[in-house]
C-alpha cells in the first residue's frame, strides 16, 4: 500500500470511529472536515448543505478557513459547481479565475488555488457538497476524489443521525432563521460578496453585486 493510500485508509478508519463516538453532531462534523484537510495535506475543508429550495448552499462546518471567508454568506447553486449537485466530483485547478466559482475575489484573498468539490449524498439524494481547498495549484488524483467522497458520505450519515435533515423539510424561512441564529451564536456574520473583506484590507464600502 502506497503512502498516500495508507494515509487515506487510516483517516477513514479514524472518521468511522469519530462517527461512532458520543460527541455532539457539531463536533463530529468539525472533526470530519479537519481530518479530511489534514489527510489530504490541504489548506482547508468545508461542508455545505443545500437549502430546501435547492438554490443555495449553507456552510455548516469548516476547517482551515479564516473567519471572514466563512462569513461571506451562502453560495448560489447556479454559480457554484452545479455538477457536484448532480452527483459528480468536480476539480477546479484555478479557483480564482474559473467562472464556476462564485466568490472568486474572496477566494484569491483567502489564498485558495484549487478546489475539489464532491457531493454529499444520502440514500442516493444529493443534500450538499464537501469542498477541499489547497493553497497551491493541484491536480487532484482518483485517490483524492475517492477519499473525499467517502468522507462526505460519513458527513451525510452524521447529519442524518443528528436529525439535521428534519430542518431541511421545514419551511425555508424557518430553517434559515434557525441557522442564522446558530451562526450568530458561533460569532459568524452574513454579508454580500463585496462587503466581506479582511479587516486590514477594508476600504470604501461598495454596493453588493453579483
Amino acid at each position: 500500500m502506497e503512502g498516500i493510500e495508507k494515509t487515506y485508509y487510516q483517516s477513514l478508519y479514524q472518521l468511522a470511529a469519530t462517527l461512532n463516538s458520543a460527541q455532539s453532531p457539531e463536533k463530529i462534523l468539525r472533526s470530519i472536515v479537519e481530518d479530511v484537510a489534514k489527510a489530504m495535506d490541504a489548506k482547508g475543508c468545508s461542508l455545505l448543505l443545500l437549502t430546501p429550495d435547492k438554490e443555495a448552499l449553507l456552510r455548516i462546518a469548516a476547517y482551515g478557513l479564516s473567519n471572514w471567508y466563512v462569513r461571506k454568506g451562502p453560495v448560489s447553486t447556479d454559480k457554484s459547481m452545479s455538477e457536484s449537485l448532480l452527483g459528480k466530483a468536480v476539480a477546479v485547478l484555478d479557483a480564482t479565475t474559473d467562472d464556476r466559482i462564485q466568490f472568486r475575489k474572496q477566494v484569491a484573498q483567502e489564498g485558495i488555488a484549487s478546489i475539489l468539490s464532491v457531493p454529499v449524498k444520502l440514500r442516493e439524494e444529493v443534500i450538499g457538497v464537501m469542498r477541499v481547498y489547497t493553497s497551491e495549484p493541484r491536480h487532484f488524483t482518483d485517490a483524492d476524489t475517492y477519499f473525499a467522497g467517502a468522507a462526505a458520505n460519513f458527513g451525510a450519515i452524521a447529519l442524518e443521525s443528528a436529525r439535521f435533515l428534519q430542518g431541511l423539510q421545514k419551511d425555508y424561512d424557518d430553517f434559515r432563521e434557525g441557522l442564522l441564529q446558530w451562526h450568530a451564536d458561533l460569532g459568524y456574520e452574513w454579508g454580500s460578496e463585496e462587503s466581506v473583506v479582511p479587516a486590514e484590507e477594508k476600504g470604501p464600502v461598495m454596493p453588493p453585486g453579483g
